[in-house]
């Protein structure tokens, strides 16, 4: 079948992409632009501060096990991010650029903005955090101001150059490495320094300890993030990332052995800076504390500003934010985005405490790690000949990555996890509404091929009439000039397949104009919301080429069951036209055939009338086209009845009975209405009875009984009376003359659709 087309497309936005910079980049390499940023946001403050309240909580053994897991759900993720990343060029945007090239720029987004915010405010958490040491040193200072001072001159050794800020990290890590030399070498902590009753201490539960030490091991994204500066991203980010975190494991391994023979569990528990106290020289845990916090917010304003570079290149921004997307001429770095981040952290600093917002930030992180797991484990499922990562791993890796981060997010803070996936959820809604245009392709037409395939190998040939649904083929040609039949089909389909269909005339047309044709009928269905596939077949005339498509169109259980076309008032074609209902009908192809009314169209869509003459065959297909179409959006509300003829009074009275026993058994709000005709004509009784309906059902003769009807002689007998069908579709039309749109309807399919109603006549 002819998919259609899966990109969406607005008519006030044009197609985004991330540009690519002029210039060479930066050319970073795998240490500095990937393993120092990240090493050092892992080795932060809660090394310094909670490690040791970690060990005096749950001891040794069960810290070591924390340690493992939580590493390992870390490691897990860098495993992903590492297969993702030697599988596609990873740009100017780190995670937000793997997300959105793989589940689409919406899933992309909906993480991506989040994810800046978070990154942002993060700048301000780390600086109020070093301002908070930084008093506590020299008391004599206000926390405030040294915050404010803090984040402009990191903020301006970020403006000055990624390369120099990475440069600036190394005197930080040297400060780090330097504590943690000076707390290697230390000395145990003598019990008679301490004079704290333990039976005193509070006492917290495994989960509770796990959810304070997990957000040290996750600061793999803050060499992503600096993607675009990467002079080869696809080979720095794996080794860098998986080295950071193996070093981290190993370091995060060593302490608790330490701490736990060099102090007692109250000491560990009362005392955030018992590192110090046991350190061969005390300043120097001081400054690795300082170290850590300034490494993180420079990690911080390094990353968030890159990101919201990528969101407004790829238009996820509105328009008038997409000078945000601004790069600096020499190596197209995001000073613009930087200066946003500043005012934001500057913001942020001068409110002051962030402590009930900081739970959702962390979050957000962890929702970042959630969906990446989710791309690999799809890119990596799909087997994708277009994806083909020199580093790949078993997809159940990112499957175990996946469930580790979603119970993580739980157990840390299962308020702060809802707050955050609901923002996610209603950002994704908002770019899904704005309809955003992307000049590449996502896994999502993969995800779904691989469904749709899966689906049909499940489903059954033959004919189920309890999940009978009509699969239209709309013989509509051009959209423009008969849309009363995709309207109507929208009608029918209810979430069923609608396939529409033009016969173009091969000779008539160049390659160059038939791929015009297919492009703009795709445009006009985009535009006016229809979800449908598009086939276009070229042949001599319409009729042969609406035989051949009805002969070879259609997969399987999806091959279309129901015809929708309109009707030919040409007389000179009604022979060809007949001829194409009889080949529908020896297909098994149920037709529905609409003779519309361009005057009157459908009225108001109040009013459904169905001439009926039992649940056999047509009657069937009709009650259920009929209530199809009134439970649409469009002709809700509208009233639809049940119509029957019969010749005298007397037989009135018991049809009406059963017609409305019927109805009452059909479940669906229906009036029964039985007419005595009385030596009436039909045709009187159709124009008086339903000349004000909107849309009139009407059940045709199949081709064998057509043309063997019987017709009585002058002397009263019955004989059977040869009629083409092409004479019997004249006498049909002439029939009906006069009444709003008819659609005409006759069953072909194997199928009892007395069965698909639920009803026995």
């Amino acid at each position: 079948m002819s998919s259609s087309n899966s990109s969406k497309s607005n008519a006030t936005s044009t197609t985004r992409s991330t540009p690519r910079s002029t210039t060479q980049p930066t050319g970073l390499g795998t240490f500095g632009g990937v393993f120092t940023p990240s090493i050092l946001t892992i080795l932060g403050v809660i090394m310094y501060l909670r490690f040791g309240w970690v060990v005096g909580q749950v001891g040794l053994v069960k810290t070591l096990i924390i340690v493992t897991l939580s590493t390992g759900i870390t490691l897990l993720t860098a495993l992903s991010i590492s297969m993702l990343a030697t599988s596609q060029r990873v740009r100017t945007g780190g995670a937000y650029f793997m997300i959105a090239r793989s589940l689409g720029i919406e899933a992309g987004g909906a993480v991506g903005i989040p994810l800046f915010f978070a990154q942002a405010l993060s700048v301000a958490l780390y600086t109020i955090g070093f301002a908070e040491s930084v008093v506590a040193t020299f008391p004599m200072l206000d926390a405030q101001l040294i915050g404010l001072i803090t984040a402009v001159l990191v903020t301006a050794l970020a403006l000055a150059s990624a390369e120099t800020a990475i440069k600036t990290q190394y005197f930080i890590m040297g400060a780090i490495i330097l504590s943690l030399i000076s707390f290697f070498f230390g000395s145990p902590i003598a019990t008679t320094e301490t004079a704290i009753n333990p039976d005193f201490i509070p006492r917290e539960g495994f989960w509770v300890v796990f959810a304070v030490f997990f957000p040290a091991v996750t600061g793999i994204m803050a060499g992503v993030n600096m993607s675009g500066d990467l002079r080869h991203p696809r080979k720095a980010i794996p080794v860098g990332t998986l080295a950071a975190v193996i070093v981290g494991y190993i370091i995060y391994m060593v302490i608790p052995i330490f701490l736990v023979t060099r102090a007692d569990a109250a000491t560990l528990i009362s005392d955030s800076l018992v590192m110090q106290r046991i350190a061969i020289w005390g300043p120097a845990i001081i400054l690795g504390v300082w170290g850590a916090t300034l490494s993180s917010a420079l990690g911080s304003i390094l990353g968030a500003p890159r990101v919201l570079q990528a969101l407004a290149r790829d238009g996820v921004l509105p328009n008038w934010l997409r000078w945000l997307g601004r790069g600096s001429k020499k190596n197209d770095e995001p000073r613009v985005g930087t200066l946003v981040t500043l005012a934001i952290t500057l913001i942020a600093i001068y409110f002051g405490d962030l402590n009930a917002i900081a739970p959702v930030l962390s979050m957000f992180f962890l929702t970042t790690y959630l969906v990446l797991n989710i791309v690999a484990l799809i890119e990596r499922s799909l087997h994708s000949p277009s994806f083909r990562p020199s580093f790949r791993i078993h997809w159940i890796w990112p499957l175990l990555g996946f469930i580790g981060c979603l119970c993580v997010m739980f157990l840390i803070n299962s308020i702060a996890t809802l707050i955050a996936l609901g923002i996610v959820l209603l950002i994704s809604i908002w770019l899904y509404r704005r309809n955003l245009a992307t000049s590449w392709n996502d896994v999502r037409q993969g995800l779904w091929m691989a469904l749709a395939t899966m689906s049909l190998k499940r489903l059954r040939n033959d004919a189920d009439p309890k999940n009978w649904r009509p699969n239209l083929l709309v013989l509509s040609g051009a959209p423009k000039q008969r849309w009363h039949l995709i309207d109507l089909a929208n009608n029918i389909s209810q979430q069923s397949l609608v396939s529409i269909a033009a016969v173009v005339k091969s000779k008539e047309l160049s390659k160059k104009h038939q791929n015009a044709l297919q492009r703009s009928m795709q445009d006009y269905l985009d535009k006016h919301k229809v979800s449908a596939f598009l086939k276009i077949i070229y042949a001599e005339t319409f009729y042969r080429g609406a035989k051949r498509l009805v002969d070879a169109y259609g997969l399987g259980p999806l091959t279309p069951n129901t015809i929708l076309l309109g009707s030919s008032k040409e007389e000179e074609k009604f022979g060809d036209y007949a001829g194409m209902l009889e080949h529908f009908y020896e297909r098994k192809r149920n037709i529905l055939i609409l003779n519309h009314n361009p005057e009157k169209g459908f009225g108001n869509k109040k009013r459904i009338d169905v001439w009926w003459g039992g649940l056999k065959a047509n009657g069937g297909l009709m009650i259920t086209v009929a209530y199809l179409i009134a439970n649409s959006a469009d002709w809700q509300g509208c009233k639809l009845n049940i119509k029957m003829v019969v010749a005298t009074e007397k037989a009135a009275e018991g049809a009406k009975k059963n017609l409305e026993a019927i109805v009452k058994n059909l479940r669906m709000e229906a009036k029964a209405e039985v007419i005595a005709a009385d030596g009436k004509a039909f045709k009187d009784i159709l124009l008086e009875k339903s000349k004000d309906a909107d849309l009139v059902l009407m059940g045709m003769k199949h081709p064998t009984l057509a043309s063997t009807d019987l017709h009585k002689t002058t002397n009263g007998s019955e004989e059977k009376k040869e009629e083409s069908y092409d004479v019997y579709y004249r006498n049909f039309l002439q029939l009906s003359e006069g009444l709003s749109s008819k659609l005409f309807v006759l069953a072909a399919e194997d199928i009892a659709f007395e069965d698909v109603l639920a009803v026995k006549d």
